[in-house]
């Protein structure tokens, strides 16, 4: 026969359960859930779907809720959260660094790798679960953000991003419930937008980003866009959509080279059709310059005339006319009137 004391601490038991299990079906994640409060355990979970967005509304006692690397290996999960602290202040631990989150600090925690978030008084929090393939930032800057306190008021410089972003979630979730499915789907678009700005803006003074990395996508990026020049819908942001980066992102590889994202297409198809106007064949099978500029992704044959003279200084008819060789690249720096192609 069970004492009283048996029968209280099976029923605190089960409501960790219970609240475990509807934490892992939010997060779409297998997480481990401990508390002190055993006995008095006491929570409330509700969550809304708004499009690919999980808006979860977590209320309770001190618990902690992580993923340990067994769990990570167990169950893999392609989820990003973005956490809100509204009471109480928790302690968040990942990817090495650890932070404590106060009343309207934001935080990054990638589900797909161990993490640990202790809440180390009674609480309310707000999570917002994103997909992870749908944020346009590349792994290494996600990762340079992660364990971190993303506060409006520590730093003036990143902290114009997280102001403006926690009330606008704070208001999402409050009204999450009253949104139409069919704005639900913007909005989450709009949510995942927002986060990328947000690791951009965090993540633009941290030091995380391994040099053998940044080289290794910025050659990916080259080769890309070799292989794309002839489509005339070869832009800075399909080069950023196809790498999953943000186009932000891929301008900030740029800094360091000699030319903008731009201008560097623009000088790549200038040099490839350069090529072609040259080349041996005779006369019947020697393409037109129309065709050249087509062939290499130029809108018309006046914008073709344009570019090539800016880059060696003549035009295409007299460049075939010449039968100049084909230097090394062009005269001159390609102009640049922005940054698309």
């Amino acid at each position: 026969m069970q004492t009283d004391d048996e029968r209280t601490a099976r029923t605190g038991a089960d409501r960790i359960a219970v609240w475990r299990d509807a934490t892992e079906c939010a997060l779409a994640a297998a997480v481990r859930v401990t508390t002190r409060q055993e006995d008095g355990f006491d929570g409330t979970l509700d969550v809304r779907h708004l499009g690919y967005l999980r808006v979860v509304s977590l209320e309770a006692v001190p618990v902690r809720l992580s993923r340990t690397p067994r769990l990570v290996a167990r169950d893999s999960a392609d989820g990003v959260v973005v956490a809100l602290q509204l009471d109480g202040t928790a302690a968040l631990t990942q990817d090495g660094r650890s932070a404590s989150l106060l009343p309207g600090d934001l935080a990054v925690i990638d589900l797909r790798r161990p993490f640990s978030l202790e809440q180390r008084e009674s609480f309310r929090q707000r999570l917002f679960r994103l997909p992870g393939h749908v944020l346009n930032v590349p792994p290494a800057t996600l990762t340079s953000v992660t364990g971190r306190a993303l506060s409006p008021e520590r730093r003036s410089r990143d902290g114009g991003a997280a102001a403006a972003l926690a009330p606008f979630l704070g208001r999402l979730a409050d009204r999450a419930a009253r949104i139409a499915p069919s704005v639900g789907d913007v909005l989450a678009g709009a949510v995942a937008d927002l986060l990328s700005g947000l690791v951009d803006a965090y993540a633009d003074d941290v030091d995380d980003h391994p040099g053998a990395a940044r080289d290794h996508l910025l050659a990916s990026v080259y080769r890309y866009i070799d292989r794309h020049l002839a489509d005339p819908g070869l832009t800075p942001e399909t080069v950023a959509r196809a790498h999953r980066i943000s186009v932000r992102y891929l301008h900030r590889l740029f800094e360091g080279e000699e030319t903008t994202v731009g201008g560097h297409i623009r000088r790549r198809r200038v040099e490839e059709s350069g090529k072609d106007l040259t080349r041996p064949a005779p006369d019947r099978d020697r393409p037109t310059i129309a065709a050249v500029a087509l062939r290499w992704g130029f809108p018309s044959p006046a914008h073709f005339s344009r570019a090539f003279r800016a880059a060696y200084g003549r035009s295409p008819r007299e460049w075939r006319a010449a039968g100049a060789a084909v230097p090394v690249g062009p005269a001159a720096p390609v102009a640049s009137a922005g940054r698309t192609a």
